[in-house]
């Protein structure tokens, strides 16, 4: 049969070989990357043997030339079985793939038998370099199938094995040139076998590419001579040869499309349970008043999580006092929660979690993989219990992590809570548990300025209580105490009305007294710890801010960066701060001034260190005080108009200095006055 026949297969290959380049483009890959590699050296070989006519005239006439094409189709076949088995061994710090070696056996082979030697091997002791190549191709074959992978080792092993010694035998008894064709058959066929062993389908991609494969692999049945004496059989092999390379590419093809149909049934697939799990993430009534009760709900929250998602394992860790505790988890046995809760309290919150402290599971995504072993102790049984690794979405607040769900238990993953590339957590995956995560860590945030914002109204109620009955007994109180010094110091009077009268003073006192104590009942004397005014302050602005926009007041809030944390009770201290922002927001709303000058209402709240100390500034832009001296003195005037300053002050000067502090009032020029509250950082 003329070569020229073989025109129709050329054009084929060439028309197909754009279509392995596009899908070498789309999925960037190295499959695909040998696959349109293993057409393109095909090409070449038939571009180099067609128009001569066969590979042993080839040979003859232009050795070189042919050992370019024996060289190319080597390449071929080793291409398509190194894309369905891709596997590497490691060379000092470089991953190499099993394929290489190969092939670079086989072009050593193919360039000595067709470039040096004219297509005829030598005689003597240099023919057996060809049986010892063939034999270290095998051998690389071998150690290719002892690597775990798709295929199982024992029939990677036995089929390098078993046909490398016949590859060898075909070598010594029928030449070098038959070996050479022997094992690119041989390179055909363990392709075919790798097909069905990687796909694992029945489908008209791998019927269709495995069928090719085979087909292409006959042409070792040229081999025999009873082929080559029946010229009919030999003609309908190669076309059978030449028809099976098109299917093969054609089988390859709809391999590429089937899979790309999978993804996108598999991706449909990832939309509805993401979508099943944000709907039962969204049946959560999370809404509480309190943040205990709130936190109540960490078994709750974990356990949706393990049955909507593919984690069987979840765990709450939130903060609470300064430290973490386990909130609550589900999937875990009794013993790692136990063991997980005292860790728990073991983990700082300082630097916990912070961007780069940990490596992202994915890209695009908030989740970090946590070593859990620096916060373990000798003997923890956590380490017994192999659980020393999990997937982390933190909860990040203004100033640190204020929680972290912990996750394991995703399918594939191994003891170690560490999963291989193909079976790791993708970011559709993790989005939905994120975003509950989001929603979490945002309504216990709202419930804690809730919380403080109840505590603050109702101290404040208390302290406005107090102010107004100790105001309307203020007045009588002086005029008794008055007239009761006046008679104390008359000369006129007798014994016993000198007794009553020293009674009646007594008494006044004593009333005066029990007034000075009610004042004191508007703030709890909660235990002093380590406040953040940054945080205490942002959570008041966020508070109170709707308030000065209904009244029509503008509030600017100006925290120095960097501020240190002072020692002094979180309540006492808010309510301090509020008692200023409620008497600045009252003279501003007290002004009275013509229309042609009318400013804007402002009030001013700033925070700055001078030294060790730590100045709370409450400005407004109203009239200044009579007397900044008596600011705080609960029944001094302190503007014009006005009985008393009321007791907000007061309580305010008596929280501060029960806190080690000290409050002072100035007027600024050339409106406005001003309450600074001074303490001590921690």
């Amino acid at each position: 049969m003329p070569e020229y026949d073989h025109a129709y297969a050329l054009i084929l290959t060439a028309l197909f070989l754009p279509a392995f380049g596009y899908l070498y483009l789309r999925y960037r890959n190295t499959r695909s990357l040998l696959w349109f590699l293993g057409f393109l050296f095909s090409l070449v070989y038939m571009v180099l043997v067609y128009p001569i006519g066969s590979r042993a005239a080839l040979a003859v006439n232009h050795p070189w030339v042919g050992a370019t094409g024996q060289t190319a189709i080597q390449i071929s076949a080793a291409m398509f079985l190194g894309s369905l088995s891709a596997l590497q061994f490691r060379m000092g710090r470089f991953h190499v793939l099993f394929v290489v070696p190969y092939i670079l056996v086989l072009v050593v082979y193919s360039i000595l038998l067709y470039g040096v030697f004219n297509g005829i091997a030598p005689r003597g002791p240099f023919f057996y370099v060809f049986p010892f190549l063939a034999a270290l191709c095998f051998g690389i074959g071998v150690l290719w199938g002892t690597v775990k992978g798709t295929v199982p080792t024992w029939v990677g092993v036995s089929f390098s094995g078993i046909l490398g010694c016949a590859a060898i035998w075909v070598c010594c008894i029928w030449g070098a040139d038959q070996g050479l064709i022997f094992i690119e058959s041989v390179n055909l066929q363990m392709a075919a076998v790798l097909l069905v062993f990687v796909f694992r389908r029945f489908s008209p991609g791998v019927f269709l590419s495995v069928l090719g494969f085979v087909a292409w692999s006959l042409f070792f049945l040229r081999m025999i001579p009873w082929v080559g004496h029946h010229a009919t059989f030999g003609l309908d092999l190669a076309r059978v040869i030449v028809m099976a390379k098109i299917v093969a590419a054609v089988g390859m093809i709809l391999l590429a499309l089937e899979d790309e149909l999978n993804a996108n049934k598999v991706t449909q697939e990832r939309e509805r349970q993401v979508r099943h799990q944000l709907e039962a993430y969204s049946k959560l009534i999370l809404t509480r008043r309190r943040v205990e009760d709130f936190d109540n709900q960490g078994a709750e929250i974990c356990e949706t999580i393990v049955a909507h998602s593919q984690f069987s394992q979840a765990a709450l860790l939130l903060e609470s006092g300064g430290r973490y505790r386990l909130a609550g988890s589900a999937g875990l046995e009794p013993a790692v929660v136990k063991a997980l809760g005292a860790l728990a309290e073991r983990i700082p919150v300082a630097g916990f979690l912070e961007p780069g402290s940990a490596p992202h599971v994915v890209e695009r995504s908030q989740t970090l993989r946590l070593d859990l072993t620096p916060w373990l102790i000798p003997g923890d049984d956590l380490e017994r219990l192999h659980f020393t690794s999990v997937l982390a979405i933190p909860m990040a607040g203004r100033i640190a992590v204020d929680g972290a769900l912990l996750l394991k238990g995703f399918p594939g993953a191994d003891e170690r809570g560490l999963n291989p590339p193909a079976d790791k957590p993708r970011a559709d995956d993790l989005l939905p548990i994120e975003m509950l995560a989001a929603r979490v860590q945002a309504t216990r945030s709202q419930t804690m300025l809730f919380e403080k914002l109840v505590d603050s109204e109702k101290y404040a109620g208390l302290g406005q209580l107090a102010g107004s009955v100790t105001q309307q007994l203020n007045n009588p109180l002086t005029v008794i105490l008055g007239y009761a010094s006046l008679l104390e110091d008359s000369s006129a009077l007798e014994a016993h009305d000198r007794k009553a009268v020293e009674s009646i003073v007594g008494e006044a006192r004593r009333i005066r007294s029990t007034l000075q104590s009610l004042s004191r009942v508007s703030y709890a004397h909660d235990l002093p710890a380590a406040v953040s005014v940054s945080e205490l302050l942002a959570d008041m602005e966020q508070l109170y801010r709707p308030e000065f926009l209904q009244r029509s007041i503008e509030f600017q809030v100006n925290v120095a960066a960097g501020l240190p944390r002072i020692l002094c009770g979180a309540q006492q201290l808010r309510q301090a701060v509020l008692h200023c922002l409620q008497y600045a927001m009252s003279a501003v709303e007290r002004e009275r001034m013509p229309a042609e000058q009318v400013e804007t209402k402002a009030v001013r709240l700033e925070a700055a260190r001078e030294g060790n100390l730590v100045h709370i500034s409450v400005s407004h832009s109203g009239p200044g005080f009579l007397h900044p001296e008596r600011a705080f003195d609960p029944f001094g005037p302190a503007q014009p108009g006005e009985e008393t300053a009321g007791m907000g002050l007061s309580l305010c000067a008596s929280i501060l200095r029960d806190q080690n502090g000290r409050a002072s009032a100035v007027n600024l020029q050339p409106r406005g006055a001003a309450i600074i509250l001074e303490l001590r950082a921690a």
